[in-house]
């Protein structure tokens, strides 16, 4: 077995896998690539590239996915979980350490609870033979934006609603899936999808992973993914101030911003946990020439501008929100691979101060 994934001791911003520092970087066409049916292929593809990171949500929004429960008679049973869903999941596990790719799991995605796709997730009282909507105060219908915060499903825990009903299947779940991956030695745990409900959600999950993994002898490395972009905002004071509860950042939502106010960002982040160095780690880069949030070129610039500030991880977000593992982003994580081979990343520091007439974005 292959020496856990770590927080490199002589470069703390920087990971360590397999006894070796390491800059992850990635892109793939899904966020959820477990449920693909050409996952080792685009494994495969990206390993080419020189990718080694990718991103896995656990949701089950598109054609072809599967849900993680048994479905019988049109109902689902909470209580029984689908053989096909954590087949597919554990096949990635394999798939992925195997090939030196380091996986970052987000535990909630927002978006599938709220809108069509609650309609179809087990977890809504319509669609299960464990609870009504009473029982479990959870609403059929979630027409709102889920950044509304709409869906009490995310209040569950015992300093909200202390829904103990509800709990005890959110548990279940999480216990199933900790009983794939902490089998592995190089995953990392989110807590959420770019977030801006309550503080105490995430703590709650990022304790109950550390405690089940460490019943095992195990460490695990957890983060949560706020919503807002600025970095200096009070969402991700709660990651940046609070390294027992979050080992690393996720800075993904600093890459809606271009220029000199994307590089700021970065630089904030390094001075806010310049008392305890931790990886910054972009698991989504935006920007593509059909997505609302920038330009190919944006996200190319965002993914250089990632690692000359300091990242520890840099993937391209899936299309249309980004360009995935398209070409440009294969040769772009190729010429990175080359870089970084000739130069000692994890020694260098960020110094613009040193560009001497240097205009607004034109150099780091």
């Amino acid at each position: 077995m292959k020496k856990r994934i770590t927080i490199s001791e002589k470069y703390p911003r920087y990971w360590e896998y397999d006894g070796k520092a390491v800059v992850l970087l990635g892109g793939s066409k899904e966020d959820n690539l477990f449920q693909i049916p050409d996952l080792e292929e685009h494994l495969r593809l990206l390993k080419s590239a020189g990718g080694n990171y990718i991103r896995c949500t656990m949701s089950s929004r598109d054609p072809g996915d599967v849900w993680p429960y048994q479905l019988k008679e049109g109902k689902y049973d909470l209580d029984r979980f689908s053989d096909e869903y954590w087949g597919r999941f554990s096949r990635l596990l394999k798939l992925t350490y195997e090939m030196d790719i380091i996986v970052q799991i987000e535990l909630w995605d927002r978006f599938d609870f709220a809108r069509e796709p609650w309609q179809d997730n087990p977890f809504n009282p319509k669609n299960n033979r464990n609870y009504s909507s009473e029982e479990s105060r959870l609403k059929e219908e979630i027409n709102s934006h889920p950044g509304q915060n709409e869906n009490r499903f995310f209040f569950s825990i015992p300093e909200e609603d202390n829904n103990i009903l509800l709990l005890k299947y959110q548990e279940a779940y999480v216990d199933k899936l900790l009983s794939h991956s902490l089998e592995y030695p190089h995953v990392l745990y989110c807590m959420d999808n770019e977030t801006n409900g309550a503080e105490g959600w995430g703590r709650y999950w990022a304790l109950y992973i550390q405690k089940k993994a460490k019943e095992k002898g195990l460490t695990v490395h957890t983060t949560e993914m706020w919503d807002a972009w600025d970095l200096s905002s009070e969402e991700h004071g709660r990651t940046f101030d609070h390294p027992e509860l979050y080992s690393f950042c996720d800075v993904s939502q600093n890459n809606h911003n271009s220029g000199d106010e994307h590089w700021n960002g970065l630089m904030y982040c390094l001075k806010r946990t310049a008392a305890l160095k931790r990886p910054m780690n972009n698991v989504k880069i935006y920007g593509s020439d059909s997505s609302r949030f920038g330009s190919q070129q944006d996200a190319l610039e965002r993914f250089w501008r990632n690692i000359f500030g300091g990242a520890a991880a840099a993937r391209f977000h899936r299309p249309e929100s980004g360009i995935g593992l398209s070409l440009a982003a294969q040769k772009h994580i190729r010429c990175m691979r080359k870089f970084l081979d000739e130069i000692r990343i994890f020694e260098c520091e960020p110094h613009n101060e040193l560009i001497q007439r240097r205009e607004k974005d034109s150099a780091y």
